[in-house]
């Protein structure tokens, strides 16, 4: 039977109809490829498709997981699953089938997700856009001239089109907030070390990149972390132990919280008014359910955590295109990569150790620094982006000059990364939307380990000013 009602539902709540019998898997993912074949044309949200493995899947699934027979799509970078090709946005990656499940992948279908396919990158996530020579750009569904976000922009752009209600997604620089903020999701950027990366991967672009979701309620984000937050042996590291379900714990409020505020860059610079507007008032309403906030900032230097941040970024760029291309026997060209990553490839090759160990250094620095910080404060509110989505085609990917090509983004990330600098998780919440009609999000940093009061502020945030009701009314 037809699914008329399928975009109106959570991942949860899609689950709760299939373990009750009123739609089965098959028919939940049916209409989410019916989706996906009529939108991904407008979209470019989806790069590999595997309908009839996911059909399958659905004809056999269980109805007992958490997740039972909801659809799901995994990003262009790691979330490896069997038989599926994962190419990081790149001409220099073959598309090559996995030959088994990752660890993240396997506790996904385990809780009952069915993944229909691949989403939409940058090169390497390399960009907060997502436009690639390999796969061409995702569109935001809120307009289609303007970006999803980057890096995980085809699986922010998918969920926000009702397509899945949930998507995975990574973030090694704000590659899952600054989608969510683009796309009006919900994006949580774990702490360092939270969910692991096995077996192929282990401290991905040196401790910055970690992965999670992207989707619409604080529940399924919530959900998805109970389900993939089990630690793994053979990682580097390890997150403070969880205090219990997050599931169970976005069911209580908060304590009251202190927050800090900031309304202008730790370098000075001001955001768009539309920006600063979304924080004051996000503000406001903190004040309103009860928290206190006052206008305050790390005494983080924005210059150094940039130097810091784009050296590791580099370097690690060029370990990932060397490795490749020792693999491939394909030497690094603009025949094979991006010319932003040819430059990045370049510069990285040219950093020494010692750098690059300095660089780490200024990174374990600011995490002190910020723990200092949170012993006065519970929480930091920013702005997700210093501006709403850009337009595509606003960054040249052929540009080989790293500067020059990043010159359009000033101001525009300007706290995403400190976060993966430091390993604090970090959570993206839309409650707001641009005078265009294009999603404004905001941030919320807790200290290291404390993904709980995060998702018990923001489940209490989404309850004060609903959020849901916007995506039924996407129209493409």
């Amino acid at each position: 039977m037809a699914f008329d009602d399928y975009p109106e539902y959570d991942a949860l709540g899609l689950a709760e109809l299939v373990r009750h019998k009123d739609v089965s898997a098959l028919e939940a993912c049916d209409a989410a490829i019916a989706r996906a074949e009529a939108l991904n044309p407008k979209l470019n949200a989806i790069v590999f498709m595997a309908f009839e493995r996911a059909r399958d899947a659905a004809r056999a699934a269980a109805a007992d997981g958490v997740f039972a027979g909801v659809p799901t799509l995994l990003k262009d970078m790691r979330g490896g699953a069997t038989g599926m090709p994962t190419r990081s946005g790149s001409r220099l990656v073959p598309a090559v089938p996995a030959d088994h499940d990752c660890t993240l992948v396997a506790r996904y279908k385990s809780a009952g997700l069915i993944p229909l396919g691949k989403t939409n990158v940058p090169e390497f996530g390399i960009l907060p856009t997502t436009e690639s020579k390999l796969y061409g750009a995702a569109h935001n569904p809120w307009n289609l001239a303007h970006t999803p976000g980057g890096s995980s922009g085809g699986s922010a752009a998918a969920v926000a089109a009702g397509i899945v209600p949930i998507a995975h997604a990574t973030d090694g620089g704000g590659s899952i907030r600054i989608p969510a903020s683009c796309c009006g999701l919900v994006g949580l950027k774990v702490s360092r070390g939270r969910i692991t990366q096995g077996p192929d991967a282990s401290d991905s672009t040196s401790g910055l990149s970690v992965d999670h979701v992207v989707c619409r309620s604080v529940r399924d984000c919530a959900g998805a972390l109970d389900i993939s937050c089990i630690p793994d042996p053979g990682d580097p590291y390890f997150a403070l132990p969880a205090p219990g379900s997050y599931r169970d714990a976005i069911g209580r409020k908060p304590k009251r919280l202190k927050i800090a505020l900031s309304l202008k860059g730790l370098n000075g610079r001001a955001f768009d008014p539309q920006v600063t507007a979304a924080v004051e008032k996000t503000a406001k309403l903190c004040e309103d359910l009860g928290h206190r906030v006052e206008e305050a900032a790390p005494p983080l230097d924005h210059e150094q955590m940039t130097l810091a941040f784009m050296t590791v970024w580099a370097d690690n760029t060029a370990y990932g295109v060397e490795t490749l291309s020792r693999l491939t026997g394909v030497k690094p060209s603009l025949e094979v990569i991006e010319g932003l990553t040819l430059g990045l490839y370049e510069a990285g090759r040219s950093i020494t150790a010692i750098q690059h160990i300095a660089m780490i250094q200024t990174f374990h620095r600011a995490a002190r620094l910020m723990a200092k910080f949170h012993e006065s404060y519970d929480l930091w509110l920013t702005p997700t982006l210093g501006a709403p989505p850009l337009k595509l085609g606003t960054i040249d990917v052929d540009e080989t000059n790293v500067q020059k090509a990043f010159e359009p983004l000033l101001g525009y990330v300007p706290f995403t990364a400190m976060q993966n600098a430091t390993g604090q998780p970090a959570i993206n919440v839309p409650l707001h939307w641009s005078e265009e009609g294009l999603p404004l999000g905001v941030q919320f940093v807790a200290r290291t380990g404390d993904e709980t009061t995060l998702l018990q502020l923001a489940a209490e945030l989404e309850a004060a000013a609903p959020w849901a009701g916007r995506y039924k009314d996407i129209r493409l």
